[in-house]
């Protein structure tokens, strides 16, 4: 006949823990299938579950160098159209580097500038360069200060004549103001531009060097 419940519980009661030999034997089989259990449940918490956050590092580390692969192999696969891109846009910046003038055009390029609106019948009320240049990182920028006198038509031949010169010339923050009989007053900012020569260049790297460094300690 089977054992009831209580029977069950009865011979769980009075176990000496100092000598399990002597145990019944559904105590000896319970404490063995709790050791069965316990283990490998203090195992993973102890050491397997290090072992396997290891692993999954290891394999996004996989995944990841695997990307880099695919990336640089791209990029040498293409590294011959990456090299004729970059002679291109050397041409480009070239190019556009002859559109500005060097240090000795400038004298000659802000005659351009009053001729252009001499020769459409413009009269200069002010025509002032600033007294110093606006160095960038490989050229600088020079603002004149414009006031002219004229009628509407020939305000836009200037400003189409000083976009057609050979160098660059922008005209900006400009205002208009009418007058009588149809005469306006332009005023505005013609900046122009002019590219740096290797000693003001290296000038400029050496400033930005002591910069960095912060000032000479006395």
């Amino acid at each position: 006949m089977a054992l009831n419940l209580n029977e069950y519980l009865e011979e769980f009661k009075h176990l000496n823990p100092k000598d399990p030999g002597t145990w019944p034997m559904l105590p000896k089989i319970v404490a063995l299938l709790a050791i069965l259990v316990l283990l490998p449940v203090a195992g993973y918490f102890l050491d397997w579950q290090e072992q396997l956050d290891t692993l999954e590092q290891g394999k996004n580390q996989e995944v990841k160098l695997k990307d880099d692969y695919l990336h640089k192999k791209q990029q040498a696969v293409n590294l011959d159209l990456h090299k004729q891109q970059l002679r291109e846009i050397d041409t480009q910046f070239g190019a556009l580097l002859k559109q500005l003038p060097n240090r000795s055009q400038m004298d000659a390029l802000l005659v351009d500038i009053n001729q252009a609106g001499l020769g459409r019948g413009l009269l200069f009320d002010l025509f002032k360069p600033a007294q110093a240049e606006s160095a960038k990182e490989f050229y600088s920028e020079l603002p004149i200060q414009l006031k002219v006198i004229g009628t509407y038509h020939d305000m836009g031949a200037f400003a189409s004549d000083v976009g057609q010169l050979s160098r660059i010339v922008t005209l900006n923050d400009v205002g208009m103001e009418a007058g009588k009989d149809g005469i306006l007053t332009m005023e505005a900012t013609a900046r122009t531009f002019r590219y740096l020569d290797d000693e003001e260049l290296a000038a400029q790297r050496k400033a930005q060097q002591a910069a960095r460094k912060g000032p000479a300690k006395k």
